[in-house]
């Protein structure tokens, strides 16, 4: 699955306001970047590399895992595949919002 794919999916999943209040940035590393701004109405996803009040670092396959529920947020944290800098109630509520 490409980036572009994966944005795409994403501003499918989020529609125009999931609720979540803030902004998440998934650095995939040399995979790129994903931006899911929820801090305005319509929720903006793009592949800026921006500030965000959450950022959470991944590897491609293990967000694609989480996102197809092969894989749970609290293993990938406990396990170092997902590392979170900002906000961890925000990376607690995203999880809603990616398993949906």
């Amino acid at each position: 699955m490409s980036l572009e794919q994966i944005t795409t999916g994403m501003r499918e999943r989020v529609g125009e306001d999931c609720g979540l209040g803030a902004s998440v940035k998934f650095d995939f590393g040399e995979d790129g970047i994903l931006l899911l701004d929820a801090s305005q109405v319509p929720n903006v996803v793009s592949n800026d590399d921006e500030d965000a009040d959450c950022t959470m670092k991944i590897s491609m396959d293990d967000f694609i895992a989480m996102t197809q529920g092969e894989l749970d947020g609290t293993t990938a944290f406990m396990s170092g595949k997902l590392k979170i800098e900002g906000d961890m109630g925000i990376a607690m509520k995203l999880q809603g919002v990616l398993s949906g």
